[in-house]
């Protein structure tokens, strides 16, 4: 992906931390650009393609106080040494990964006919 004329690789190296990869030709200023952009990354909660997908699937409505409820629960979850949290509200169930700070994939009320969560290690009710 091109971010401001900077190419970003988003495939994964094994053995490699995503902090230590580095596109080919880097130097100082992508360093310092890569660096930015995770700490700009921290901030919020983000949607992957799929959740985002889901959630308009499953006609679940985005909301400023929902999207605060779920930012409040991710931040309680880190706190306790979660690291992927179901958060249990009115509206669905949202899967994050909390070290990414990213809603993974989300479920409506309808779509929880087999109440199994697998792949979690905490679970926050709303």
């Amino acid at each position: 992906m091109d971010v401001n004329g900077m190419r970003i690789y988003e495939n994964s190296v094994p053995g490699i931390p995503h902090q230590q990869r580095q596109a080919p030709g880097t130097g100082e200023r992508q360093t310092e650009f890569g660096q930015l952009l995770q700490e700009k990354a921290g901030v919020g909660l983000n949607f992957s393609k799929h959740a985002a997908k889901r959630l308009n699937e499953r006609g679940i409505a985005m909301d400023s106080q929902l999207m605060n409820d779920l930012e409040h629960a991710v931040e309680g979850a880190r706190k306790k040494g979660a690291k992927d949290v179901a958060i249990i509200g009115a509206q669905g169930v949202f899967i994050v990964n909390v070290p990414n700070n990213t809603v993974v994939t989300t479920m409506g009320q309808q779509d929880m006919k087999e109440r199994v969560f697998t792949n979690i290690d905490s679970a926050v009710l709303l």
